[in-house]
């Protein structure tokens, strides 16, 4: 066991079992627990304390309703949710780059805890690797109006959750050989619109020197559609839609009545762009938390001082159809529907049927959708930093596998465990399509060494977007998996002259 000694009180942590020469630590307080007097705030510093911390176990989970393989769940009356872990191959006197990780889920799930990020292999790259869990689903993310007597509740507060851990990054990194003036915060999916919403705020400018962004998704609210949300769920609870109201409210109940609110998008085709895969909530643009969404604030310069490494799956939105988060559009009347409420052109869906002969229905809705929300959001993403002088990194991750009746897809999320190095993990095999064979592990040691250059000089191996289309990385195993059906699916795209929708 090895014990660092830090500003709040002295951590214990102890040697992974898979390398010796890293040390993890699991369930640190970065900030106080978010309820009681604290519920619906901005986060408060955690309470130091006394003698020492042993920190075998990760702190309780964000309220959710998702139980996730190997994870824990949330138990109503867990509050000290607001936790990280570190895995380190150093100690003090060291400086070795950071990386924290935001991880996704819609931002109304996941954890810390999610096998996948065990940050083992990534440390053994030579990185301090940070993970935390951040209030999810209304706790995080809904809109609360004012308290009676003018005083204001903020949007975002899982922003600013992740902006308290990174403060204390900031703060006690170097007691775990960390370098305080070199980290990378990076995330996937929900977790990597976080990131592009980091680079836009104010509240964490400094606090990070790079960023990675793996499937950022195109969903973030007005302060308008917020405020509609919260009349939805308050509705569901059968509370007043007011702060009163909502602190009244347990979380269990405000839990219950977003799912319930979800699901009767789910099941209404007439209900416009929620029922097609119905997640409420999203960061606020248009606050003082969040002046502009992150396209715009890149386009505008605000972030060009921070290094962006963006990745995107190719075939993104086969998985929420696996899944069933997803509608099943499986008719060209629904189809129709669709492109209606997107407002996307007939021209547009006939490129991609000419790009996809044969096809049916349904996998030319989920090559759309999935450019729409992932594939194409985050490409334009990086080139927007570009344009506004920073610098960015592009690439895809391609790899398929084939078995018995249908090829793995180069689906959402079937990046995560080849950039964590986590491919033997039972949990992520279906993701992955089974167990690693020698060319999967070859990837993952690829990807990961791009992540560790990255994170500790800006460079991961191969020039940044510029005038060149050959500055986009294909992430592929050595069978030949190529990244050009989304290209010519980009293609498509382009050429109809769309901007993207707003969720």
């Amino acid at each position: 066991m090895t014990v660092f000694r830090t500003r709040s009180g002295a951590v214990r942590g102890r040697r992974t079992a898979r390398d010796p020469g890293v040390v993890v630590l699991r369930g640190i307080p970065y900030a106080a627990p978010p309820f009681g007097v604290d519920r619906f705030r901005a986060p408060r510093p955690a309470a130091a304390w006394d003698g020492i911390r042993d920190c075998a176990a990760f702190g309780p989970v964000a309220p959710q309703s998702a139980r996730l393989p190997g994870a824990p769940g949330w138990s109503p009356g867990d509050e000290d949710v607001l936790s990280l872990n570190i895995w380190t191959p150093g100690g003090v006197g060291d400086a070795l780059p950071v990386l924290v990780w935001i991880h996704g889920g819609a931002y109304v799930f996941g954890s810390s805890a999610q096998p996948d990020f065990d940050g083992t292999p990534l440390a053994g790259h030579g990185l301090v690797v940070v993970t935390l869990n951040y209030r999810l689903g209304f706790e995080g993310f809904g809109h609360v109006p004012p308290v009676a007597g003018g005083e204001s509740c903020p949007d975002n507060r899982g922003l600013l959750d992740q902006v308290a851990a990174l403060e204390w990054v900031r703060d006690h990194i170097a007691a775990f050989g960390g370098a305080a003036d070199n980290v990378t915060v990076a995330g996937q999916s929900s977790g990597a619109t976080s990131v592009a919403c980091l680079m836009a705020m104010v509240r964490a400018r400094g606090l990070f020197r790079r960023a990675v962004a793996h499937s950022a998704v195109n969903s973030c609210a007005s302060p308008e559609s917020a405020a509609r949300t919260t009349q939805e769920v308050a509705a569901a609870a059968g509370v007043p839609a007011t702060y009163d109201g909502l602190v009244s409210t347990s979380p269990a109940a405000l839990v219950d009545a977003s799912d319930a609110v979800a699901d009767g998008y789910r099941l209404d085709p007439a209900s416009g762009q929620r029922h097609y895969d119905p997640a409420i909530y999203g960061p606020v643009a248009g606050g003082d938390t969040l002046p502009l969404e992150p396209l715009a604030a890149f386009a505008a310069g605000g972030a060009s001082d921070v290094d962006l490494l963006v990745c995107h799956t190719t075939e993104e939105y086969w998985l929420l159809d696996a899944v069933g988060s997803s509608a099943k559009i499986t008719t060209e009347r629904q189809l129709a529907a669709f492109a209606e409420d997107f407002q996307l052109p007939a021209a547009l869906l006939d490129r991609y049927r000419a790009l996809m002969p044969g096809a049916p229905v349904l996998d030319v809705f989920l090559a759309v959708y999935g450019d729409m929300l992932f594939g194409e959001y985050s490409s334009r993403l990086a080139e927007s930093h570009a344009r506004a002088g920073g610098r960015a990194f592009l690439s895809r991750f391609a790899r398929q596998r084939g078995r018995p009746g249908e090829p793995v897809r180069a689906w959402h999320c079937a990046d995560i465990p080849f950039a964590f190095g986590n491919l033997d993990e039972e949990s992520v095999h279906f993701l992955v399509g089974g167990p690693p064979d020698p060319a999967d592990h070859d990837l993952s040691v690829r990807m990961m060494r791009a992540w560790a250059g990255f994170a500790a000089s800006g460079d991961p191996g191969w020039p940044p977007v510029g005038g060149s289309t050959d500055a986009v990385r294909i992430w592929a195993t050595a069978a030949g998996d190529s990244g050009g059906a989304w290209e010519l699916f980009r293609t498509g795209w382009r050429e109809a002259g769309l901007p993207l929708p707003t969720p």
